[in-house]
């Protein structure tokens, strides 16, 4: 049963009439025409679907929709500013850190939320905090890479 729901994605702020219940992966990507959240596993095993809500990264595939009502999301879309990529989305295109990219939104909103946390992480704070972050093309390597040139461009 479709109701009234208000969410701020991205820094803006809409009313929407969707089910309380449906998942916020479905309303990112039908309602608001947001294709950075990917479906995945539908289970919140793999991490395609992560988004940042108020600075956590959350499986949106899992995430009901009237659970985030009220709070920022941000998603891959959200991150880009001023005509400008985010950091950490041009450390993964120059260390060419997606193969087939399927996994990349969830890597890059993982590693967003840990920097936001740890501006500075260490090799293992970054691979501990992918290890819920399936990739099958098996570029973890250069992830791990792009994710600490965006650290130290970031410091910077």
């Amino acid at each position: 049963m479709s109701q009234a729901i208000t969410l701020t994605v991205n820094g803006v702020t809409r009313s929407l009439a969707v089910d309380a219940d449906a998942p916020l992966l479905y309303v990112l990507r039908n309602d608001l025409e947001l294709n950075g959240p990917r479906f995945g596993c539908g289970l919140g095993q793999c991490g395609a679907c992560t988004v940042i809500v108020e600075g956590r990264a959350v499986r949106s595939c899992v995430t009901p929709v009237a659970a985030v009502t009220g709070k920022a999301i941000t998603t891959l879309e959200g991150l880009a500013g001023g005509g400008k990529l985010h950091a950490l989305q041009r450390a993964f295109i120059e260390e060419q850190a997606a193969q087939c990219g399927y996994c990349a939104n969830g890597m890059i909103m993982t590693a967003k939320a840990l920097l936001d946390r740890s501006p500075k992480p260490t090799e293992a704070q970054i691979r501990k905090a992918l290890a819920a972050n399936l990739c099958r093309c098996g570029t973890h390597n250069r992830i791990v890479r792009a994710i600490e040139r965006a650290a130290r461009e970031s410091a910077v």
